[in-house]
């Protein structure tokens, strides 16, 4: 045997021995807990999933199309002052995906998988984010009572009534939330399920839109407070003044349509930082209240002049003001028939607890206001109806 042979076969067996390796792993017996097994179980799982959820999508796909078609035809209606009618809504429940769940891939990297949502930030994010990119630092209440007398004393001069500001936070803190109240947190869990913050539960998304909308309003309840200050109190408000004028120009940054707030909101540390905003006791219970009134002149220039309830007018805070005003406008009689998926997108409705298990509007509203009943008994709720007396 040749020296050159002995080599191309050492060379051979070394190229060859991965493969060798791969392949014995393959054979039966294989153990369970090994790479190979993983992958394989994992192509399995896969594939039964993908099985499963191939027709759910198509029929949600159709579903959900017929949603929106229903939408533009409701909307063109309105624009021509004609009646909407049952049949302008989808009378049918979407399709609820039952099979087994998307499996996790023993090779991905760390991170959001297909399917899963990228972690919230919570107000340790935001405050960090305000002061590095604006400078900014909220005022802090010295405590949770002096929130709510300044957030009840800007609504009630604003127009709104005590039982609108009342159920609105009975409901959306369930009658005890504090100012810097963040949904899914607790004293038990530091995650977040949404950065939506305070007494009526304010998305980042908002807190950029009131800083490109209403810096007018903003600003000169500011300055008003500066002007009746003195000393190192003035030069502290006048610093805060110039702070939020940088978070004004961020959030005028971009066009202002919903869309564009939303991607500065959650994809940027200055939008990020913005919802900072909310905390502070000058500025928080200006956008709060800001945010309820646009539900209440909404309305009115839609041409509905009756006062809202507070359930109506939780409704189009929490399913956005177009979209409420069709539920609060709708016939008595459609109610109990007319499917609460009707009035959101989908991705929407699945994150939406209320509105799935509710099922129909009727449902929804009858919900929305047994849970602002039981809420308005809490602590929370009770002192804020005493500061809004």
């Amino acid at each position: 045997m040749t020296f050159p042979f002995m080599l191309r076969r050492a060379v051979l067996t070394a190229f060859m021995a991965p493969f060798v390796v791969t392949l014995s792993a393959c054979a039966p017996g294989l153990p369970a807990g090994s790479t190979f097994a993983a992958a394989g179980d994992y192509e399995s799982k896969l594939a039964a999933y993908e099985a499963a959820r191939r027709p759910y999508e198509a029929a949600a796909e159709s579903y959900w199309d017929a949603v929106s078609d229903k939408r533009r035809i409701r909307n063109a209606k309105r624009r021509n002052n004609e009646q909407i009618l049952l049949e302008d809504y989808v009378l049918e429940q979407p399709p609820v995906y039952t099979g087994p769940p998307r499996p996790r891939d023993p090779n991905a990297p760390p991170g959001p998988q297909p399917g899963e949502r990228a972690p919230v930030p919570v107000i340790a994010d935001f405050l960090a984010n305000a002061k590095s990119q604006f400078g900014f630092a909220p005022d802090l209440p010295a405590s949770d009572s002096d929130f709510k007398r300044a957030y009840a004393r800007v609504a009630l001069a604003e127009g709104l009534t005590r039982e609108q500001i009342v159920g609105v936070y009975a409901f959306e803190t369930g009658g005890n939330g504090t100012f810097d109240t963040q949904a899914g947190v607790t004293p038990k869990r530091a995650t977040a399920i949404s950065p939506a913050v305070g007494y009526n539960q304010l998305l980042s998304t908002n807190s950029v839109s009131m800083l490109a909308e209403h810096a007018p309003l903003i600003l000169n309840a500011l300055r008003q407070k500066e002007r009746a200050l003195q000393g190192e109190a003035k030069r502290a408000m006048t610093r805060k003044i110039e702070a939020v004028r940088r978070m004004i120009a961020y959030a005028k940054s971009v066009p202002g349509k919903w869309s564009e707030y939303d991607r500065l909101a959650k994809q940027t540390a200055g939008g990020i930082g913005i919802h900072a905003i909310v905390l502070d006791i000058d500025i928080g219970p200006l956008v709060q209240t800001q945010k309820l009134l646009n539900s209440v002149h909404f309305a009115r220039m839609k041409g509905y002049h009756t006062p809202l309830t507070a359930p109506e007018l939780e409704l189009m805070n929490l399913t956005g003001d177009s979209t409420g005003l069709d539920m609060v406008t709708m016939p008595a009689d459609f109610r109990s028939r007319v499917p609460t998926a009707n009035f959101f997108q989908q991705i929407g409705y699945e994150r939406n607890p209320v509105a799935r298990r509710t099922g129909v509007v009727g449902n929804l509203i009858a919900d929305i206001d047994g849970q602002m009943q039981r809420g308005a008994q809490n602590p929370g709720a009770r002192e804020l109806a005493a500061a809004a007396q």
